[in-house]
């Protein structure tokens, strides 16, 4: 009579424990982030009034009596299912689609989230606003001129330093691609001025000094007399500067002051690059990409001091020999004016930033360059149901989570993550309700299960009556 008293109990009790999972469960709906939890039952310890026997020559096996002493909770598991994301178009915000957890640091404990509503702190750190948790990542480093970033590296705080500058740059290379028209009329040297405009075509682009200021690199193409597919070509730099510029050009070194500035291009009969030969008769390779030197004076910097000093040198790429793609052609089509790629800047500072979905965060400056700065950090682990939920959406490692593989999104089984998106909680109110019944009948059977054993006592009570 006892042990089933002793059962309704423990079925009390743990129904009790499963309606606790289930109000965390529906209190946290709309907990960004949130992963809900489920109460599992096993029953408990059996008492064995007989044993089993096993069948003979003359009867049949007997199956054991035993009577079970009521029902625990086996576990309560953390389900880790995808939640629905919702756009916020906060650009510090970000939700991981797939496995994995951001990473948090506090103080030097490292926790781990699945909730990405993120901010700026006054030092320009990636945080949770709400509880001041650093994002982890990696910061690229500047090397040589170039920004490197290295996922091997330890994890560090994230940093997007709003309003900082990012000097300017001088250009280094001018990629043109322009199409000088085959029909065009050969204009003889000596010509009236609008005649020789008819037979010319002008190719201009802005560039930058090491200080940031803008110059005008003007390419005149001339058809040579006499020869279909061969152009004179003329560079010049700042040509209506009061000042002359005394630019240079040399196919592929440094030209010095009081060379030439202008070059022969030649073309085959598919209208494709052929070849290049400078003022001073130098002539390019037949094969692989024509790069010529050009240089001119900079006005207002110093002779040996830091940067472009007196003259400054660039690039100036005409394209591949017998291609046709970024490539200067001569076609029978209008000539054009492409150059589709100068690598100059004047001086910016940093208006933005954006997260694309590998977690790298590329820097957004006001002269229009961009600078991937850093990348987001993504934890996975080998078994993320042993994660101990430690508050404010937040979990830590534990003995059976397995270590923390960490590494950018994309890799090794990683999500990846979507910016200007939250991971809602993935609880699902319809579910939660029906467990709730569910766990509310449970609960009321066991109390009758007490209820009506209390009532046979106290038939037994009344014998002696």
């Amino acid at each position: 009579m006892m042990r089933s008293l002793y059962s309704g109990v423990a079925g009390l009790q743990n129904h009790q424990v499963r309606m606790d999972v289930l109000g965390n469960n529906i209190a946290n709906v709309n907990t960004t982030g949130f992963k809900k939890g489920r109460a599992n039952f096993q029953d408990l310890l059996y008492q064995q009034m007989s044993g089993a026997s096993k069948p003979n020559a003359e009867i049949g096996g007997v199956n054991p009596k035993e009577i079970g002493l009521g029902m625990s909770v086996a576990a309560i598991d953390t389900i880790h299912t995808q939640g629905a994301l919702q756009t916020t178009g906060v650009m510090t915000d970000a939700a991981i689609q797939g496995n994995g957890f951001f990473v948090l640091k506090k103080g030097a404990s490292e926790l781990f989230s699945r909730a990405g509503a993120f901010g700026l702190d006054a030092e320009g750190k990636l945080v949770n606003p709400a509880t001041g948790y650093r994002v982890q990542g990696w910061l690229s480093q500047n090397v040589n001129g170039r920004q490197i970033l290295s996922t091997s590296g330890a994890l560090e705080d994230m940093v997007i330093p709003v309003g900082s500058k990012d000097p300017a740059k001088a250009t280094g290379r001018v990629d043109l691609a322009c199409n000088l028209d085959k029909r065009t009329v050969e204009i003889p040297e000596g010509a009236a001025a609008d005649t020789a405009e008819e037979g010319t075509w002008r190719v201009e682009e802005k560039i930058y000094d090491s200080f940031g200021s803008p110059h005008t690199m003007r390419t005149e193409f001339r058809k040579v007399v006499g020869q279909s597919n061969r152009w004179q070509a003329t560079v010049s730099i700042d040509p209506e500067a009061a000042t002359p510029t005394n630019v240079a050009v040399a196919l592929g070194q440094t030209p010095a002051p009081g060379q030439a500035n202008s070059f022969i291009v030649e073309f085959d009969n598919r209208g494709l690059l052929s070849r290049v030969t400078d003022g001073q008769g130098a002539q390019s390779p037949q094969t692989g990409a024509l790069d010529m030197g050009v240089s001119f004076d900079v006005a207002g910097t110093t002779p040996g001091a830091a940067g472009a000093g007196t003259r400054q040198t660039f690039r100036l790429n005409l394209g591949s020999v017998g291609s046709a793609t970024n490539t200067v052609t001569q076609m029978a089509e209008r000539s054009s004016t492409k150059v589709f790629n100068q690598d100059g800047y004047t001086m910016g500072y940093l208006d933005s930033f954006k997260i694309d979905q590998s977690g790298g965060v590329t820097a957004v400056f006001s002269n229009g360059s961009n600078r991937l700065i850093g990348q987001i950090a993504i934890a996975s682990f080998t078994n993320p149901n042993g994660l101990e939920k430690a508050g404010e959406t937040n979990f830590v490692q534990s003995n059976n989570s397995g270590m923390a593989n960490i590494g950018p999104s994309g890799v090794a089984g990683k999500g990846k993550i979507i910016a200007g998106t939250l991971e809602m909680s993935n609880v699902d109110l319809a579910e939660q309700m029906t467990d709730m019944i569910v766990t509310q009948r449970g609960f009321q059977a066991s109390s009758r299960t007490i209820q009506t054993s209390d009532q046979m006592l106290q038939e037994l009570l009344q014998l002696k009556r």
